[in-house]
């Protein structure tokens, strides 16, 4: 805020610098302090030190406090809370610290921290800063100040109410502004925060006799922001309305809300502060609660109202007793900070007379905690008052074994001030909280206590075996006040003099607590909950994860998905990564080269609309279910999107005529979108349909099939492919109220595939390559993620500089494997991340990393090894001050990067590295050989193929289809089907060419042929395959009965290999001859039941039969295709026909008279089912022998 018509521009020496002299208490402790009074409230705008003159003493390290009163101290924070500020290094040097927001206060308090160790604390002091003048009314609970417009208000677009206030209540109104219809707007302060509330305006109804009936307006919360704001210390808040927005600010922090349309054009016609003084018949949001405190420079649209009512203008009054200065109430109160932090007082003469009372009040945000432990008389045992879960307990505990236990209140960990009593007389034993009944109990036990007696209060002395204090609870951590003993107040000031009891680790006269989840850091709807010392995030009501809830848990496309394995399905999408758009659940069809992301509307389906003539025309609006963000995105970061728009009329036209209006038109593109006169198949701005494009429209003089007007059907229909006109959001038919008129439409689901930021990649080919980008910008949160490849040892991926702080990740040799290093240094001194991987990354494959800092912890991921975590310090400096060029491949004093780095993203963005190398010399766009990394995803003999942007996979040489060739083609059959492939050149067409069959594939040598299908049956015998060739040599693979028992097929896949010498001549009439799956010769037996994935060596028949009718294949007998050889059969082991496949390792070579191995194979896989699942079986036979003695055996 700017002070500068509040301040004069003063300067205050206390002991002057580059003078003689100086400050040195007599003991260098961190318990001395150098204390100013500089007369009056001023504007603080810098600090300078100096050690003391000639000497060895000076500090290099202080904290500063500030304070209206003398009393109720402030500790002074930078910008990203970290407290210390630096000293000096000797005793001449001046070091000025200016401060980034001005302090406005009386006393300033310095107090060392550290200081040379080879001297004494020694300080020459000097500050900056201007008078300060406002504006101040003090409100005692019962009074306020009223503000009303004499003349009828013309609507602002724009209205500010400011003010500056401090109270030691939590609860009380802060302002109330009316306009017209009685709608208002109230802040009020609840429990330490302030909560903008909207009521409606009262609705008067006059019923039919006459009698008025009023409706009370809603109440609608429409923000919270801050917290703590009890502590007696000034707060700046500022309350904007703007035509769309409400802007509420408290300090430094900011919320926003979209403007209530019964606010737009809104006027204030009254406003109240301290209370609620409506002229309308609202009720006050909290009755009987008025504000207790002061308030300075109150400003309504630059009018000073406070001013106004000093000067008894009659549109400022006032109600009660407001004064024209702060009358503030000391309080004094004690922080305990640390893990030895106590309190240790002295007993009391009155307690002789058997009667204990204590009392204190205390705030903080841990669950456990110890506030009071004393010993009882006469080995009468050990008094504990304590806080567990939140909740206040009594314990009594003689010998080891707990005598009594009481306990009263809960959720006393809210931050809250509690009030808490304990009172002992007689019999009687209490114990209060917040003034409630609490807990009591009648005990024989008494209370003794003395003069000697000793109370600890937070912990106890850290002497270990100390006889007066035991604590076997956690040590409190808050602050306590109005500490009383038998309703006498404790003198804490006393106390910090040294004249009263003991203590250490304490702030007296100040309330350290901090919210360290207001503001929430957070991100992405996480709830915060804290400790003293650090916060949580609970990350489980939304899509992401981290120590702040930033990283997203879900790929930002289906292209990603798919290169990770998966298949089609519903899949959540946070196309921003860490940005603020949410993740969205989208089908992704991955059955195609391409992955296409479907997403649907409220109406998909073919809609029909009859003509009617009481109707103008038919309107049809599209409800996605993704959000407008999420729909920009994808459409942006897609390489391709379509949408389907049919539109299927009979005398029902769409243009008419091309001069004049359309009769039809829809409305696509971004935001609310735009009207769109082109149709399905043609270009935008074209107001053609895809005909006229064609040249093929059913009249020539038109451009749509529908504007020819017939009687009969047509249909103009066709892709919007245009990313700047999708999606289609909603759609308007004109011509359907003539007689006669008749239409169906359809607008199919927005589809896009292709990630831009997926595949955006570029080379490096030099080591002193690289690519520099704008400043990045993660002061509190920061991610990068990308890919890479090389075949380089070492080299920098990134780096960003600034005057101290940086961040920088880089590969680092070790030989044998590789480091990824996760370096920065936010202003607490360089911190490392490190993973140690087993592998060697610079193997030419594509590898990923993620890093990410925040104000918690860094972290750093690579591909699937472990995340290294390094937490941050619990009070440290938090933000990331970076000002050079973020630097891609290379940085100073730096070996660069060799190779690819891929799909680069920081918080979310993608940096476009393929356009920047376009330009830059020394790196390439792009990046080739995606094999290498993703091949492995090709399953079942199916082929990786590169591509300019990713891969494909061919499933030629495959029996299975898809996108992985991972899909098994399957088919019902029955007895009377059968699959006939016929290879395309046999021997016997080329017998007259030569006399030997080897001449013509003289370059073949195979030496086996494998067979693998799956089967599901409950037929047995069965005949599942069948081969034969031109010279009446056959194979055939059988299922038969092992006994008379019922046999249920267990799941098996066959790799059948047969060795062949080629003296035979066999090899290459089996290859080229007949091959035949199911049942043609030995018809009788026939096959019914599931074949899947069948495949004889790279032909596959049953995929070409169904897949591919123009090869070679005969079909006899129904075939349909089916998943009946899919997983999703059923996995109960007891069901007659089970789908399996079985593959895996050899068998020891099988040598046995020809008639037994033959018979003995077919016999195998029953009787050892239950032995292996896997059977592959290699076996060295004369083929037409053996085929021959299965032929006699059947």
């Amino acid at each position: 805020k700017d002070l500068s018509a509040y301040c004069t521009p003063i300067k205050h020496r206390a002991d002057m610098l580059n003078g003689a002299g100086g400050w040195s208490p007599l003991v260098s402790d961190r318990y001395q302090w150098f204390e100013v009074d500089l007369g009056r409230r001023t504007c603080i705008t810098a600090v300078a030190t100096q050690g003391r003159y000639g000497s060895s003493d000076w500090l290099t390290a202080y904290l500063l406090m500030f304070s209206d009163t003398g009393h109720n101290w402030r500790q002074h924070r930078q910008e990203d809370s970290f407290g210390a500020f630096p000293g000096n290094s000797n005793a001449d040097s001046v070091v000025k610290y200016k401060l980034k927001q001005p302090v406005i206060a009386r006393y300033l308090r310095l107090i060392p921290l550290d200081w040379n160790p080879s001297g004494r604390i020694g300080l020459r002091l000097e500050i900056y800063g201007c008078r300060y003048t406002s504006d101040v009314a003090n409100f005692d609970g019962s009074s306020s100040l009223v503000y009303r417009r004499s003349a009828r208000p013309s609507w602002k677009a724009m209205e500010v109410v400011s003010l500056k206030f401090k109270t030691h209540k939590n609860s009380g109104t802060l302002l109330h502004a009316e306009g017209k219809r009685d709608d208002s707007l109230t802040l009020v302060l609840e429990k330490g925060r302030l909560l903008l509330y909207h009521q409606q305006g009262i609705k008067v109804i006059l019923s039919m006799y006459y009698i008025h009936s009023h409706i009370n307006g809603h109440t609608e919360l429409l923000l919270a922001v801050g917290s703590l704001l009890d502590d007696q210390h000034w707060h700046h808040v500022k309350l904007q309305r703007l035509s769309t927005h409400l802007n509420l600010t408290v300090d430094k922090n900011t919320r926003q809300v979209h403007t209530p349309a019964e606010l737009i054009h809104w006027d204030i016609n009254q406003l109240s502060l301290g209370a609620v003084q409506s002229h309308g018949l609202q009720k006050p949001i909290l009755s009987n609660k008025n504000f207790h405190g002061c308030m300075e420079n109150l400003l309504y649209n630059d009018l000073n109202l406070i001013h106004l009512a000093k000067r008894n203008n009659h549109q400022a009054s006032v109600v009660g007793n407001v004064t024209f200065s702060c009358a503030e109430q000391v309080s004094v109160a004690v922080t305990f900070t640390h893990s030895q932090s106590f309190l240790q007082l002295p007993g009391l003469t009155s307690w002789s007379s058997g009667v204990v009372s204590m009392a204190l009040q205390f705030r903080t945000w841990n669950k456990a905690g110890l506030l009071l432990t004393f010993n009882l008389l006469q080995k009468g045992g050990t008094v504990w008052l304590y806080l567990s879960e939140g909740r206040l307990r009594l314990q009594i505990n003689k010998a080891g074994r707990a005598e009594l236990e009481l306990s009263a209140g809960s959720g006393l960990n809210d931050g809250q001030w509690h009030y808490v009593e304990l009172n002992s007389r007689h019999d009687h034993l209490s114990i209060t909280v917040d003034t409630d009944e609490g807990a009591t109990a009648h005990t024989s036990i008494p209370l003794l206590l003395t003069t000697d007696s000793q109370l600890f209060f937070g912990g106890c002395p850290a002497q270990e075996g100390s006889p007066q204090c035991k604590n076997p609870f956690k040590v409190f951590q808050g602050c306590m006040r109005l500490l009383t003993v038998d309703n006498q107040p404790v003198d804490l000031i006393k106390v910090q003099q040294r004249l009263l009891g003991k203590y250490s680790h304490l702030q007296i006269d100040m309330c350290g607590i901090t919210d360290r989840c207001s503001p929430s850091r957070c991100e992405h709807g996480g709830r915060c909950t804290q400790s003293w010392s650090t916060f949580h995030c609970n990350c489980s009501n939304g899509g992401y994860r981290g120590a702040t809830c930033h990283s997203s848990k879900y790929e930002k496309s289906c292209e990603v998905y798919k290169h990770k394995g998966n298949t089609s399905g519903y899949y959540h999408i946070d196309v921003d990564g860490s940005g603020p758009i949410k993740p969205q659940l989208i089908y992704c069809n991955m059955t195609e080269d391409v992955s296409w992301m479907v997403i649907r509307h409220n109406n998909t389906e073919l809609t029909r609309v009859h003509s009617s003539p009481d109707r103008h025309g038919h309107l049809a609006h599209f409800d996605y279910a993704s959000e407008e963000e999420q729909l920009a995105a994808v459409i942006s970061q897609s390489e391709r999107c379509e949408q389907e728009l049919s539109y299927l009329c009979r005398k029902s036209r769409i243009l008419n005529t091309p001069e004049g209006a359309p009769l039809a038109w829809w409305v696509g593109g971004a935001g609310p979108g735009e009207i769109q006169t082109h149709w399905g198949g043609a270009l935008p701005g074209s107001r053609q349909c895809a005909c006229g494009l064609q040249d093929n429209c059913l009249d020539s003089n038109h451009y749509c099939n529908c504007d020819a007007d017939l009687e009969q059907w047509a249909n103009d229909s066709g892709l919007l492919t245009h990313k700047g006109s999708l999606p289609v959001r909603s759609l308007v038919l004109g011509d359907i109220q003539r007689e006669g008129s008749e239409a169906a439409y359809r607008v199919g689901p927005l589809r896009c595939h292709g990630d831009r930021n997926f595949w955006n990649a570029a080379f490096f080919d030099k080591e002193t390559s690289y690519l520099h980008f704008p400043t990045f910008h993660g002061e509190l949160s920061a991610d990068i993620a990308f890919l890479f490849k090389t075949k380089s040892s070492s080299g920098v991926f990134l780096e960003n500089l600034g005057i101290k702080d940086f961040i920088r990740i880089e590969l680092r040799c070790k030989c044998h494997p590789n480091d990824v290093v996760f370096s920065f240094d936010v202003g607490n001194g360089p911190l490392e991340v490190r993973v140690e991987t087993s592998v060697r990354l610079n193997d030419n494959r594509w590898h990923s990393i993620r890093a990410e800092r925040n104000v918690k912890e860094a972290s750093l991921r690579v591909d699937g090894f472990p995340a290294a975590v390094h937490e941050a310090p619990a009070d440290g400096h938090t933000q990331l001050q970076l000002n050079s060029q973020l630097f891609i491949g290379t940085a100073s004093r730096q070996k660069g990067f060799l190779g690819c780095i891929r799909s680069l993203q920081l918080n979310g963005v993608t940096l476009d590295l393929e356009e920047r190398a376009k330009v830059t010399p020394g790196v390439r766009p792009g990046c080739p050989g995606h094999c290498s990394s993703y091949g492995s995803l090709c399953q079942n003999q199916g082929r990786c193929v590169e591509r300019v942007i990713g891969f494909s996979c061919d499933c030629d040489q495959s029996a299975y289809t898809g996108a992985f060739c991972h899909e098994e083609v399957s088919a019902s059959f029955k007895s009377s089907t059968s699959v006939a492939y016929k290879f395309k050149e046999s021997y016997e067409a080329k017998r007259n060419i030569s006399t030997s069959p080897f001449s013509i594939y003289s370059d073949l040598t195979l030496r086996g042929e494998n067979i693998s299908l799956s089967f599901r049956t409950s037929q047995c015998p069965a005949l599942l395959l069948y081969v034969n060739s031109f010279h009446r040599e056959y194979l055939a693979l059988l299922i038969n009965k092992h006994s008379e028992d019922h046999y249920i097929v267990r799941p098996i896949r066959i790799l059948w290999e047969v060795e062949v010498e080629f003296t035979f001549g066999l090899c290459s009439k089996w290859y080229y001859g007949k091959f035949r799956i199911l049942h043609e010769i030995l018809a009788s037996l026939g096959f019914t039941g599931c074949l899947s994935g069948v495949c004889f060596n790279s032909i596959s028949p049953l995929k070409a039969a169904l897949l591919h009718p123009d090869s070679p294949v005969i079909v006899s007998g129904p075939l349909v295709q089916s998943s009946c050889g899919g997983s999703s059969t059923s996995a109960n082991p007891y069901t007659t026909e089970t789908t399996h496949s079985l593959s895996g390792k050899r068998s020891r070579l099988i040598s046995f008279l020809i008639k037994n191995i033959c018979i003995y194979l077919v016999c195998y896989f029953v009787k050892h089912y239950k032995v292996t699942n896997e059977v592959n079986i290699n076996v060295n036979i004369n083929l037409f022998v053996c085929v021959l003695q299965v032929l006699t055996v059947f």
